[in-house]
Parts: structure tokens; C-alpha cells; sequence
């Protein structure tokens, strides 16, 4: 598949008269795509049901002419101020009981349905009109963006009692699937039951669980109105674009109902906001070496095969602590890595920065003043880069790791430790592999086979589903579960009998502790165990422990289970060992050298502020390698 580049445009911000201009300096720059409409609803309704299209059509018309195809995003992540006088209670609603209010974006409840419907409406309207103009569709902007999943509305109160019903039929049932007979909290119905905050000390862990499961579902169901109703009318691929590190809601059930998984990578940014354990001082003009490429894998996954980076970093951005302006060469760097990763497309956002407004300081292509700006230069190097080289071609990485959105909320609930965090043992993991030289492929939780990877990690998921059981049970490779995977059902009760209940491993975990980051265990291979200590009756073999003699790894056959989070030393160690053990070729790499194999070359990129040494050659900072994976 071409690989292609577009850019986020904003008509309704810029006088018609230079938008001829913009839409050929786009096409000059070597774009193709480019997103418009996901914020601009006040200027298509500015007074209920009074649409003004003329403006919008003239830019669809203006920017198609000049050959761009277009996405068109749906303007509900920024309800105009009349819609909140006509649904006052369609806010959010936060944990304290406050609502959120109007000024910004983001401000609706996704359980309001009257708001829905009208969400659902202006997507139907406008895929009606421009169904035959528009070649991609985005819904809303950002789900999840700024803590907006979890409302603690009447609106949603009422939406959770209704689901509750639909899941557990009876009071009675949801009784003792929660363990309501602890503290006397039993419910004889539904409409008793309240949404779990404002409680004097934290609320049942299965009521607090089922919220989060309830929130996304909310989610999901939000976003499926809207994708029905451009559906009506046009059968371009629709997409939504996430973001980093925001676990609030499940993607993979969100992105079963699209054709294509988008996300937004701000690199620098997310260094500064969201990366768990990254080198700040190290990386501060560049970017976590790693945390874009978990993403590009799960978007991947999110996707079934198919993703783009609709919004990618051009320049400083406006909203992290603080702000750098990236290294010469990164912007060129972080889109070939999504192309590496087998990203369609990458679009920078955006196109002219902004004089006014929230972000008039996140940098853009071109300048307020229209000049280019910093990253401009490094777009039409992709672009000749794209037109001189040959296209990427995709393939199937030979390690796997499942990440697991309930997995996520049930350890926040839940955490037992404090830092606890699926994520962040996720992408831990995912980083010692990575420095390995090792390329990954993300798998969902329900996951129906590993066949073809020769090591796949499950970490700290909750409970195993049935199609990843029977996956693990005839899976080839090497398959490492733990810590924490299987040891409690869907409602955080324990199991009966004791997990995990791994195929083809016999372990019991009797005890699980937790401790402090500043008493870690030490290994008898070296590193440490942190945080999370499971003590297993097993008759698999141990093949290594803490110091004091408690299993930490265990084996049998192609099955292992680790029993704790190990540091990083002791991550990289031991995978490194599996890896060895899988026959899988790695390599020593410095902090800021990472590689991704695709189906006939090797990618490796330079993320350090210093030359990097590969197999003799010299990389530059902030540049890559293309190099033929099978040479002769």
C-alpha cells in the first residue's frame, strides 16, 4: 500500500481568499490528505437547525480542485454554546460532584443522550452532503482527551443503573457476583444503587469495576451513533484518532465498529506528560525512543492492520509542562517510524499556526504569518524521500505482547501497590524488548491465536478469555504470562481454586505482596524485583528467585510465568535469555537505537542527541537507517 502524508486544516480560522494558496501549497508540499471540520460546528449551525453550508462547501470545493482528498471530522467534541442552553444537563459531570463547564472543548457527558442524537444528527448531515466529496470520515476528536470518560452525572447514574440491569438481571445476582454482604452493602434494586464516588472510604472494587466497563461501553455506544449515521449515506473508511496513554475506554471495541485507527503522537510532549520511566534530560528534544512505537503497535492492532497518525508533531506543541522545539531531523524521524510500523498515512498538525485561542502556541507547518516554519522543510523530505525509495511492506513481527483496557482499569481500582499500572508493565516490558532490537506486535485480550511468534508476553492481565486460553494452550512459541495475570475473576474476586490458571503450567499463588520502590528484592540473576511479589506452590521448575529464595521466574515446557515486575536491568536480562531460547537474533543497543523489521528491510533509528554506531555504520542524530533485512 502507498504510503501518504496530509496535514489538519482549518478554513473557518483563515480568510477565504488564501485558502487557493493553502490548498496549493499543500499539493506543491507533496500532501494528499488533508483533515478538516472536527472543531467547527458553531460556524455550520450557529443557531439550532439554521445551517450554513456555503462556507464549508466552497472549502471542500477549493481544496478537492486542487487534487487533496479530504477527511472529514464530525464537530461534536465541541457542542456550540447554544447546545448547552438547550440541554443545560448535557456536562459532564467530575468525581467531586462538579460539572464541567463551557470555554474549552470536550464538554459533554457521553452517557446525555438527547446530546447524542445530536451528535448523530450533524454526522448524518454532513456525510449527506459531502458523501461524494469526502474519501475518509473522522468522528469527533480525541475521546478520552482531558479526563472525559468518567462522568459522574445524573445522566450517567441513570445510564449505569440500566445497564446494571442488563447485566445482572436481579439485585440478588448483583449481590453476590459483588460481595455486596461485606460492610452490609446490599442493593433489593437497582434504582438504589449510586455511581461509586463521593463514598467515605473506596467503594466496592466489583461496583467501582463495573463503572469503568459501563463508561467505556458508553464510549463505544456514543461513537457507533455516529459512524450508523454517516454509514447512511457514504461507505468511505471512518476512523477516530486517540491519543497517548489514555486507557479509559476500550480501543479495540471502539475501533471494531471503523475501518481505520488513528492516533495524534506528540512525541516531546508526551515525554514531558506520560511517558512511565522516561529519560527527560536524555530525550527532551526528541522524544521517548519507545512510547510512539507501543502506539504505532497498538493502533495497529486497534485497527486490524489498518492506521494513520492523523496529528504528528511539527514543532513545539502548547500544552506539556514544557515546550522544547525538536532536533533537526525528528520531524522526518518520527514519520518514517510510523511508516515503519506500517502507518498509511501521517498528517502533521498543523497546517498555519494559530494567532488566537487555546493553542495559538503549538507550532504548525507554516508560521501565523504563512512563512514556513521549522518543520516544513522536514515534510518535503518525506515527501521526496516517498517519491525516491520503495514502499514499505508489512509483516508479522515474531514477538507478541497483549495489552488489555480492563486490565487497566481493574488494576487502578485495585492497584494493592501503589503505582501499580497495566500500562506502564506494559510498556516496561515492551521497552526491554525494544532494546533488544526486537520488533512487536501488539494482540488484543481475546486474541484467537499466537501461531507464528516465537515469544509472547502476557503481563498483569486480569483474567485469561477463552480464545487466549485455547491460544496459549497449542501455541508453538514461547508464551511468558504474569505478574498478576489470572489471578482474579471479572469482579476482582479470587478464584476458586487460587489461579493462575495458565495451560500447561502448574502454579498456585498463596500470597501476593506488594512493597515500596525503595525496597526492591534483588535477583539471584541480577537486577531487582519491584513492587509485585507473588509466593507460588508450583511443581514447574524454578529458574530463578529472589535472594532470599521465592520463586520469581518459573518453566515448563514452552510455558514460563514471571511472579514479579522486574526493573529494568532485570527486564532486559531476562527476556534477553527467552529471546535467546525463542532463536530470535538481538542486539546490544545504546538507550537510543531502536530497530523495526518489516517485510524486506530493517529500520533503525537514531532517537540519541549523538551519533550512533550500527554494524559499523554511523547514524547521525535524529536519523535513520534503511537497510535490506535479507542483503544478497
Amino acid at each position: 500500500m502507498k504510503r501518504t502524508l496530509g496535514t489538519c486544516y482549518y478554513p473557518e480560522h483563515w480568510p477565504e481568499d488564501i485558502w487557493p494558496d493553502d490548498a496549493r501549497r499543500m499539493v506543491e508540499l507533496g500532501l494528499t490528505w488533508v483533515r478538516i471540520g472536527e472543531f467547527a460546528w458553531s460556524r455550520i449551525e450557529p443557531a439550532p437547525r439554521q445551517l450554513d453550508w456555503g462556507w464549508l462547501d466552497r472549502a471542500v470545493d477549493i481544496l478537492t480542485g486542487a487534487g487533496l482528498q479530504i477527511v472529514m471530522g464530525t464537530p461534536s467534541a465541541t457542542p456550540p454554546r447554544w447546545m448547552l442552553d438547550k440541554w443545560p444537563d448535557m456536562l459532564a459531570v467530575d468525581a467531586t460532584g462538579h460539572s464541567r463547564g463551557f470555554g474549552s472543548r470536550r464538554h459533554y457527558c457521553f452517557s446525555h443522550e438527547a446530546y447524542r442524537d445530536e451528535a448523530a444528527r450533524m454526522a448524518g448531515l454532513m456525510a449527506e452532503r459531502y458523501a461524494d466529496r469526502v474519501s475518509a470520515w473522522q468522528t469527533d476528536n480525541e475521546y478520552g482527551c482531558h479526563d472525559t470518560v468518567l462522568s459522574y452525572s445524573e445522566s450517567a447514574r441513570d445510564a449505569f443503573r440500566d445497564w446494571l440491569r442488563h447485566r445482572y438481571q436481579t439485585p440478588e445476582a448483583l449481590n453476590s457476583a459483588w460481595g455486596n454482604v461485606f460492610w452490609s452493602m446490599d442493593y433489593s434494586d437497582f434504582d438504589q444503587i449510586d455511581l461509586p464516588n463521593l463514598t467515605v472510604t473506596e467503594p466496592n472494587p466489583a461496583h467501582a469495576l463495573a463503572f469503568r466497563r459501563f463508561s467505556s461501553d458508553q464510549v463505544v455506544r456514543w461513537n457507533r451513533a455516529q459512524v450508523d449515521a454517516i454509514r447512511r449515506h457514504s461507505d468511505a473508511p471512518i476512523s477516530h484518532n486517540y491519543m497517548g496513554r489514555v486507557t479509559e475506554f476500550d480501543h479495540y471495541a471502539t475501533g471494531a465498529d471503523m475501518e481505520i485507527a488513528t492516533w495524534d503522537s506528540y512525541p516531546m510532549g508526551f515525554l514531558l506528560d506520560r511517558v512511565p520511566g522516561g529519560d527527560k534530560q536524555a530525550f527532551l528534544r526528541q522524544g521517548d525512543p519507545d512510547f510512539q512505537a507501543f502506539h504505532h503497535d497498538l493502533y495497529r492492532a486497534v485497527g486490524r492492520g489498518r492506521w494513520w497518525v492523523m496529528e504528528q508533531q511539527p514543532g513545539p506543541v502548547n500544552w506539556a509542562p514544557w515546550n522544547p522545539a525538536p532536533l533537526p531531523g525528528m520531524v522526518r524521524l518520527w514519520t518514517w517510524e510510523a511508516f515503519a510500523h506500517g502507518a498509511e498515512a501521517v498528517c502533521w498538525f498543523r497546517w498555519r499556526q494559530a494567532p488566537f485561542a487555546q493553542e495559538q502556541q503549538h507550532a504548525g507547518l507554516l508560521r501565523p504569518d504563512s512563512v514556513p516554519a521549522q518543520g516544513h522543510a522536514e515534510a518535503a523530505q518525506v515527501a521526496r524521500d516517498l517519491a525516491d525509495t520503495p514502499d514499505v511492506e508489512a509483516a508479522q513481527a515474531p514477538v507478541a505482547l497483549v495489552f488489555d483496557y480492563t486490565s487497566q482499569w481493574a488494576w487502578e481500582v485495585q492497584p494493592q501497590g501503589a503505582g501499580f499500572d497495566h500500562f506502564a508493565l506494559c510498556f516496561n516490558l515492551y521497552r526491554a524488548l525494544r532494546s533488544l532490537g526486537l520488533s512487536i506486535d501488539i494482540l488484543p485480550p481475546d486474541a484467537t491465536t499466537l501461531e507464528g511468534y516465537k515469544l509472547t508476553l502476557i503481563p498483569g492481565l486480569l483474567t485469561l478469555s477463552p480464545p487466549l486460553r485455547a491460544a496459549i494452550a497449542v501455541a508453538d512459541g514461547l508464551v511468558l504470562t504474569g505478574p498478576r495475570t489470572d489471578l482474579k475473576t471479572d469482579t476482582l474476586r479470587f478464584k476458586d481454586p487460587l489461579g493462575p490458571d495458565i495451560p500447561g503450567l502448574d502454579a498456585t499463588s498463596i500470597m501476593e505482596e506488594t512493597f515500596p520502590p525503595n525496597a526492591p528484592r534483588p535477583l539471584t540473576g541480577g537486577g531487582h524485583a519491584t513492587l509485585w511479589l507473588e509466593h507460588l506452590e508450583t511443581r514447574a521448575r524454578v529458574i530463578e528467585t529472589t535472594t532470599d529464595g521465592t520463586p520469581a521466574l518459573i518453566h515448563s515446557d514452552n510455558r514460563l510465568h514471571l511472579t514479579t515486575w522486574p526493573d529494568p536491568a532485570a527486564a532486559r536480562r531476562i527476556l534477553g535469555a527467552l529471546a535467546r531460547e525463542a532463536s530470535l537474533d538481538t542486539h546490544d543497543l545504546p538507550p537510543g537505537l531502536r530497530i523495526r523489521d518489516t517485510g524486506s528491510e530493517r529500520f533503525v533509528f537514531n532517537y540519541a542527541a549523538t551519533p550512533a554506531l550500527f554494524e559499523g555504520q554511523t547514524i547521525a542524530p535524529a536519523d535513520f537507517l534503511r537497510l535490506p533485512l535479507h542483503p544478497g
